[in-house]
Formats: structure tokens, sequence, C-alpha cells
């Protein structure tokens, strides 16, 4: 056997279980494999049987063993044994069992030491790599909490996010916001991709589900299932609006997320720097839900045009004074309702409802007004049309009268003859 660590290294898997979160028998198995496979190139062979590695933790050596199987007769001195040499070994032995015989080249530890170190930096890596993965794919869709590293030349945030560093591109950034080095902040870890070397986190602080992770850590009535949210709709760094549906009666949905005297939505509002948040309640009646997704604003009336599995379409009704405020600053409120409903909004005031009915009014009548103008022209065709009948009728009746006095002329110049 040779010799690949001093003293114990039992000290040594237990640092690595510790910084890199890999598991004792994983480090032995890669350790034993790897030198198995120095053997192979050592012999320059590919395959071989009976063939393992058997590491002494205590001591730190480690050796190269075959096995081979004790007979009467040797005919394959590879793979078999005689009872008498196996007696040497093991005075137990019998026939048909298998003894293990140490077969480590001389001067092979340098060879070994270097396959050893490359197999067993490579399975460590391999470990470590599926180990982060499956951290973090459990982690996808949640909220986590990172430091800001840098931001590199493409605009990126890098955020060390635990044992890797993640990647926030610049579209999934607050417009506006300063990333500053060292500050801690709050990301949704959007994916996770596998690569060659260690996994790619990519997370956000612009996506929706942040709004639904900080309301379900700060409202217990969330995470108790009592509240729950039904739609989110968000302009990341401007306005958010949430719709909540309360299942329990006696339980205020809205309320509940304001808290005693706003303290939770506080709290969340400083967390997302300030951005406004309309917490909206929710409705089965989309007449309802339509008026409460535009708030602030006081809605008149909201008439459904559309509601099957093809659109949703509804006009709505303000006063004057409230249009502006319906529609939002570059149509924010309208658009960020239409996100929340999925209902497209046409919003009028009460003023341009009244000209349009108006003008609609002024139209019908003068569909009227042809109407009974075509009657008229038509009923002025039909009565010179009579009259012409009537004529050739007359004149019809003379030609017939002429006719009846000629066969009487006739009739009595035949008599007479």
């Amino acid at each position: 056997m040779i010799k690949i660590g001093a003293g114990n290294l039992n000290e040594v898997f237990e640092e690595l279980e510790k910084e890199k979160g890999i598991s004792r028998e994983v480090i032995v198995s890669s350790l034993c494999d790897a030198m198995v496979a120095a053997y192979k190139k050592h012999l320059r062979v590919k395959e071989l049987t009976n063939v393992e590695a058997i590491l002494d933790e205590q001591s730190g050596e480690i050796g190269i063993f075959k096995g081979k199987v004790v007979v009467d007769s040797v005919e394959d001195e590879e793979n078999e044994i005689s009872l008498a040499e196996a007696k040497e070994i093991d005075e137990d032995v019998e026939l048909g069992d298998e003894v293990r015989l140490e077969v480590t080249p001389d001067q092979f530890g340098r060879i070994a030491a270097q396959a050893a170190n490359q197999v067993l930096t490579q399975r460590i890596r391999e470990a470590e790599r599926n180990l982060v993965l499956n951290e973090f794919l459990d982690k996808k869709g949640t909220l986590i909490t990172g430091i800001i590293q840098k931001v590199d030349d493409r605009r990126n945030v890098i955020v060390n996010i635990g044992k890797i560093d993640a990647i926030m591109p610049k579209r999934e950034q607050i417009p506006g916001e300063y990333y500053k080095p060292g500050n801690r902040i709050r990301v949704f870890v959007l994916n996770v991709k596998e690569t060659t070397r260690l996994p790619q986190v990519i997370v956000s602080h612009a996506h929706p589900e942040i709004v639904r992770e900080l309301f379900e850590l700060e409202v217990p009535e969330i995470e108790d299932g009592i509240v729950e949210i039904k739609s989110i709709s968000r302009e990341a760094g401007y306005r958010t609006k949430i719709a909540v549906w309360s299942n329990d009666p006696e339980v205020d949905s809205v309320g509940a997320c304001i808290g005693p005297r706003g303290s939770r939505i506080q709290t969340i509002v400083s967390e997302l720097k300030n951005e406004k948040i309309d917490i909206v309640r929710y409705s089965l009646d989309p007449v309802e839900y339509i008026v409460n997704a535009l708030s602030p604003a006081r809605v008149v009336s909201v008439d459904i045009m559309a509601d099957d599995e093809f659109a949703h379409e509804a006009l709505v009704v303000v006063p004057d004074d409230q249009l502006s405020l319906a529609i939002g600053r570059e149509g924010q409120n309208v658009r960020l309702a239409h996100k929340l409903t999925n209902w497209k909004i046409d919003i009028k005031s009460a003023s341009q409802m009244e000209q349009a009915e108006s003008q609609a009014i002024e139209q019908s009548s003068e569909y009227q007004d042809e109407a009974i103008y075509e009657e008229a022209v038509e009923n002025v065709v039909d009565e010179d049309e009579l009259q012409q009948e009537i004529e050739e009728e007359m004149n019809q009746s003379a030609i017939d009268e002429e006719d009846l006095q000629v066969e009487d002329e006739i009739e009595e110049v035949a008599e007479e003859e």
C-alpha cells in the first residue's frame, strides 16, 4: 500500500464535508475510483475484473487489490489461485472462496497521486455542482436574501446568494434603482440553468411574485390560507395592484393586508422602495371586480360588452373629473386594472357618453327621415305605374268594343243574304 495522506484522513474528510457539503462516502468512493483508473492506465488496459482500491482512513494508506477464486488446479492465473497459496494468506480459506491479493505496483505513488488528484478534483466539482443545483432548484420560485457584489459592464447585477453568485439582468431590475455593492437585497429566484461548471441562477427584483412573497411574510392570514391572493399586476418601481379574497366572512381581506395602522403595508412599501400598492377586493361579479380594480377612481356605470371564451370587454363610465384618475398617468391605472382582471376596459367620461348618445339619436332621426323619403318616392312610383295600367286597360276595352261592333255587322249582313 502507498501513503496518500499525512496522519488521519478523517479530519480532511470532515473539512471537505463542512466546506463543500460533500459526504465522506462520496469522497472515499471518488478516491478509490481514481486509484483504479490510475492502475488501469499504468497497465495500459481498458478493462479489469475483480480489481478495487481499499483505503485505510486511519493510516492514510491506499492499495490496489485483485480478487481471485480458490481452486484445486489453476487454469487462469489472472483470476484463480491454488488452495495452498491461498492458505498462506488466510488459513480459514476454502475452495470456491475469493481472496484479495494486493497488486499495487512499485513506484506507483507519483502516478497514483496525479491520477487521483485529477479524478478526485473532478468528482468533488461534480458533487458540488449537483449539490448546488439541487439546492437552488428547490428554491426556484421563492424569495431569498443576497448581497450585491458588483454591477458588470452589461449592467447585470451580481448577487451573492450563498454558495454561488446569481445574475440579475437589466430587464429584471427596477427602473431607476441604484444597486450599491455590499447592500443586502431580496430577490426572486427566476430560473436555474445547468452548466458544465456551477449552475447559473437568474434572479429578479421586478417580478410580481416578489409582492406575493412579501405579503405572505408580513400577513399571517395569507400564510394560514384565510386570506388568498387572487391576482397581481405590477409595473416595478411605480405601482402594483393586488386582488385579495377572504375565505372567512369574519376576516376583512383588505384590512388584514393593511394591518393595524397600516403597519404591514408600510413594511412592504419600504421593502419595495416606496412603490405604490393598491389592495383590491376580489369579487366573482365582474362589474364589482372592475369597479374595485379601477380604484381610487369613482365609477358611474359598467356595461359588459362581451363575456365569452373569446373576449372579455367592458365599457366603464366615470365622472368628468375622474377620467384622468381612472386612466392614470400614461394609462397606467387602466393598464394595471386590465392585467389584474383580465378584462379589456374602455373608459369614457359622462360627457363623452352624453355626446355619443346625442350623436346616435341624430343619426337615428336622419335614418328615419331617409326612410320616409324613400317610402314616399316608392309611393309616387307606384301611382304612375297604376295610372299606366288603367290607361292600358281602357285602351284594351275600346279595342274589344270595336271588335264586337264588327262582329255584329258581319252577322247582320249574313242574315240579310
